[in-house]
């Protein structure tokens, strides 16, 4: 009850907010000089961020860093038991997904307030947002914006936290926080190009609150794999999204029908098929956070289905090594019958072992799921390799999803910086030797093999229709490579980026056509030196004409989005964002 008031005082002035937005010149031009940052002339003063609070209704939050509690510092007192009970959650993603300022890849907080750090060891915002708006509707977008336009402040669009690349944080920003926008509806939907129910959510719908809501209603929906996962941001937005119904439904971008979008200009657009359709284009699959600030997006359903999910694991010897890689090899060349029968798979390679966590198939049985692993489970017992194995069926997807993906880990707070490739299916075909042996090279140096696969070439959406790259539907899966990450040493977090960057990728490009090295945007390389065509590909130019059309300003700044390379962080000068060449 209390949500929906605040929406209906939301709708209530989202006219007034959006003149409040008109009245406010901007102060200093952004193509003039770098973002301002606390201590900075044009940095608003206590009263200033007092008032606009007040218009905010309160929503206004200020950053305390979660670890200030093990610390003596100006952020907060040191307190033992908190700081013991902290350590031991930090990282799991729902210690940062109640925090307006919190992120779950700490190479991008720059030990600025560090848990497992000294007592006496500094503890300041650094790279943290200085403030979050608690959003609750499209009208505190507009106040949010038209007060970082005036005093020329860096935003940040954030919902959970969950972000890979540092999207979702930045020294000196005002964020606009999603996560506690939770309407979610059914919908008679009806447009040119689809008639009929969909559920209309908020931006801070997580995935299993989407796909809880349409089970109760006979319906599945494509969706991440991580539960605590926002749909609408950057999971839909940033190259299409996947998941474990993607290969049966499609990818996230497929299922947008309609956005609601507050732009640069504090003006609130509907963008679908036939309304601003270079925005609807743009925001499905383009890139969160680029070209305006999503408050809602309304996608499709299907009728709930029987699912089947599958998991795996066997252990690495090096004793064993050729028959485990043997294995492994043949997985690989299962993939390709694997999801074109509508199945998601997740696994992992590393020096423990093999781990496949899990296989979803929706519409398929359990005896289905097993004849289309049962090359791996026959290569195993042939060189009698130990391994654990589970497949059941469902009478829907929803306890298929939660018998096995809710029981995997899901603990990403002490991701690396990830560097990763999409191999094309032609690549897994004709070079499966030598990707097996660049792979076997991976994990001898101690690099962690992360890769998922989908088909997304076969539910009939057009390459036209989002802006998800097309040579991603014609991938046979995701290859990402993870080092260990040193939660105290960050030169050697970096020295370790750049290993990836420029020593171990590599290996993997070389058995890629030059024209096909392309990544999936929301597990890539966040230092990725050809962005633009690895994340984007042929849609690039078209993209960028699009956010200057509608961001011309450059307002909106995600770290490899977009029309990112405008822009630089100068760590000279406090992290502060900054003109390229400036």
């Amino acid at each position: 009850m209390e949500f929906r008031l605040q929406s209906l005082w939301c709708l209530a002035l989202l006219h007034t907010t959006s003149c409040y937005a008109a009245l406010l010149p901007i102060k200093q031009s952004i193509l003039n000089g770098c973002r301002s940052i606390p201590g900075d002339y044009n940095w608003p003063s206590d009263a200033v961020w007092s008032s606009f609070n007040s218009t905010l209704g309160g929503k206004l939050v200020a950053t305390t860093p979660l670890a200030s509690v093990c610390h003596d510092s100006p952020s907060g007192a040191y307190d033992a038991e908190k700081c013991d009970a902290l350590r031991s959650n930090w990282f799991a993603p729902e210690t940062h997904i109640d925090s307006s300022s919190s992120i779950m890849a700490p190479f991008f907080t720059n030990n600025s307030c560090d848990p497992f750090f000294p007592r006496n060891a500094s503890c300041s915002l650094g790279n943290y947002v200085s403030y979050a708006v608690n959003a609750s509707c499209a009208s505190d977008f507009q106040k949010a914006i038209a007060l970082i336009r005036h005093h020329n402040i860096r935003l940040v669009i954030r919902n959970t936290g969950h972000d890979y690349n540092g999207k979702s944080t930045g020294a000196g920003a005002l964020a606009i926080w999603t996560y506690h926008m939770k309407d979610i509806d059914l919908v008679d939907y009806k447009s040119p190009g689809y008639t009929g129910l969909a559920i209309k959510m908020g931006a801070g719908v997580s995935v299993i609150e989407s796909y809880r809501f349409s089970h109760e209603h006979g319906f599945a929906n494509s969706g991440g794999d991580c539960p605590t996962v926002g749909v609408v941001g950057g999971w839909a937005q940033g190259g299409g999204g996947h998941g474990p119904a993607v290969s049966k439904f499609g990818v996230g971008a497929d299922q947008a029908l309609e956005w609601e979008v507050v732009t640069a200009t504090g003006e609130l657009l509907i963008a679908n098929q036939t309304q601003n359709q270079d925005l609807f284009w743009a925001l499905s699959g383009g890139g969160g956070g680029t070209y305006g600030v999503v408050s809602s997006m309304t996608m499709r359903v299907y009728p709930d289905l029987k699912s089947s999910a599958a998991n795996m694991t066997f252990a690495y010897s090096k004793h064993t090594a050729d028959a485990f890689w043997d294995v492994v090899r043949t997985f690989y060349t299962s993939l390709p019958s694997l999801t074109a029968s509508g199945c998601f798979a997740i696994w992992a390679v590393s020096s423990d072992g093999f781990t496949l966590y899990p296989a979803n198939c929706p519409g398929l049985s359990e005896n289905e799921t097993r004849a289309l692993l049962s090359p791996v489970l026959s290569k195993l017992k042939q060189h009698d390799i130990p391994y654990d194995s589970f497949i059941t069926e469902f009478d829907s997807f929803l306890p298929s999803y939660e018998a096995y993906n809710l029981a995997a880990p899901k603990n990403v707070s002490n991701s690396p910086p990830l560097a990763s490739r999409l191999v094309p299916r032609a690549t897994l075909d004709q070079n499966l030797t030598q990707l097996t042996s660049v792979f076997r090279e991976m994990q001898s140096r101690g690099v962690t093999l992360v890769s998922t696969a989908v088909n997304i070439s076969q539910q009939g959406f057009a390459a036209d229709q989002t802006s998800v790259d097309p040579a991603r539907r014609n991938a046979a899966f995701s290859a990402i490579f993870a080092t260990a990450y040193d939660q105290t040493d960050y030169e050697t977090n970096i020295a370790r980026a750049n290993e990836m960057t420029y020593q171990l990728l590599p290996k993997l490009e070389r058995l890629i056509p030059a024209d096909q090295q392309r990544a999936y945007m929301n597990e890539g390389d966040f230092q990725e030196p050809k962005f633009q065509e690895v994340f984007y590909g042929v849609n690039y130019g078209r993209l960028l004409g699009i956010k200057d059309r509608y961001d011309p300003e450059q307002i909106f700044y995600a770290l490899t989005g977009v029309g990112s390379d405008r822009w630089y962080e100068d760590q000279a000068r406090g992290g502060r964002l900054c003109p390229a060449g400036k």
